[in-house]
């Protein structure tokens, strides 16, 4: 399964440490946990970045880095269900948090599907640096990035 990174230029080769996660927290982790956010989909990434961003950081450089996530590794999943009605709200709800500070304190898998909270059809891959099996998850090299200048102009 390929997974979907987009960094600032200046983090490229740290996209996949956790140390940004671990600095800021997240919606599904709190501050002090590595944790990498990845997405299905070079698109999804796209629009996982574009809500945070600022219309001036949108012009500025970034890089798409894929990873390769060997289909023999345990995938764990948190459904829809039991998510509070709000889980989509901005700032996410502290139980979000505290589902993925379990996972990663639990140490079970590598990798934890969880819904987009940008499209929840869709699927985001939360990747835990410091479990053993991160290692057999296989980072492409970064690959330039830049988002239609349409997106500039609004």
């Amino acid at each position: 399964m390929q997974v979907w990174r987009l960094s600032k230029r200046k983090y490229a080769l740290t996209a996949f440490s956790g140390e940004g996660t671990q600095k800021v927290g997240g919606r599904w982790t709190p501050v002090g946990f590595r944790a990498v956010y990845t997405s299905s989909s070079l698109a999804l990434a796209a629009l996982e970045l574009l809500v945070h961003a600022s219309k001036e950081e949108i012009g500025k450089g970034f890089v798409a880095v894929s990873a390769e996530v060997p289909n023999h590794l345990q995938i764990d999943e948190i459904s829809l269900d039991p998510l509070p009605d709000n889980w989509r709200e901005t700032p996410a709800p502290i139980i979000l948090s505290s589902f993925g500070q379990e996972w990663l304190a639990s140490g079970q898998t590598a990798v934890l599907s969880i819904p987009s909270a940008v499209i929840p059809a869709e699927r985001n891959f939360f990747l835990n640096p410091q479990h053993p099996q991160f290692a057999k998850i296989a980072i492409n090299q970064p690959e330039p990035f830049t988002f239609d200048s349409r997106l500039d102009e609004n």
